[in-house]
């Protein structure tokens, strides 16, 4: 064999080879970059959060009574009642005025004084409270829908991709950190 065949044969065996590599490399590197984004949701879930609320509240209540049997008013209605049952009458029949006057007396003082302590009131000042909820909405992530080649697919993220997710290695770049080492 001659030099120059020898040549062309290294020359044609070197440009098939680098032919071949290059058309090996485009097929390796055929995949797709992104998948198209063809729908994102957002997905919240709603948040009970509670919270005590006080407030000062007007309260009467009946003022406290240093004779809560009611002895003074029963006894001075008895005294009462007895001397204008005595005035009635004679004989015996003063005694038994005299006596169903205390009676009636006694009876009737108990009353009165009852009623004039449950006129006898205090307002005092007295703390409410109540617990009350607010909600709010806290995000949870993305629910996207995708098309990568001629497959769709639906996956959930924790950002909003845009319009693109980008494509590593034939899988999916879901998050935002995975994204930045990406690029």
């Amino acid at each position: 064999m001659d030099k120059s065949m020898v040549k062309g044969l290294v020359i044609g065996a070197a440009v098939a080879i680098t032919g071949g590599a290059i058309a090996g490399y485009k097929l390796i590197d055929s995949q797709p970059k992104f998948a198209q984004v063809v729908d994102v949701k957002a997905v919240t879930k709603t948040v009970r959060t509670a919270r005590e609320v006080c407030r000062d509240e007007v309260v009467t209540q009946q003022a406290p009574t240093r004779d809560p049997k009611r002895i003074t008013g029963t006894a001075i209605g008895a005294v009462v009642g007895g001397v204008l049952g005595n005035q009635v009458g004679g004989g015996d029949g003063r005694k038994v005025a005299t006596v169903a006057g205390a009676a009636a007396g006694g009876y009737a003082g108990n009353r009165i004084q009852q009623r004039m302590q449950a006129g006898n009131t205090v307002d005092t000042v007295e703390q409410r409270c109540t617990t009350v909820y607010d909600t709010h909405q806290e995000p949870q992530g993305f629910d996207v829908r995708y098309k990568l080649g001629d497959q769709e697919g639906k996956v959930r993220m924790d950002h909003d991709p845009g319009e693109r997710i980008p494509v590593r290695d034939g899988e999916l770049v879901l998050t935002q950190e995975a994204a930045a080492e990406k690029a």
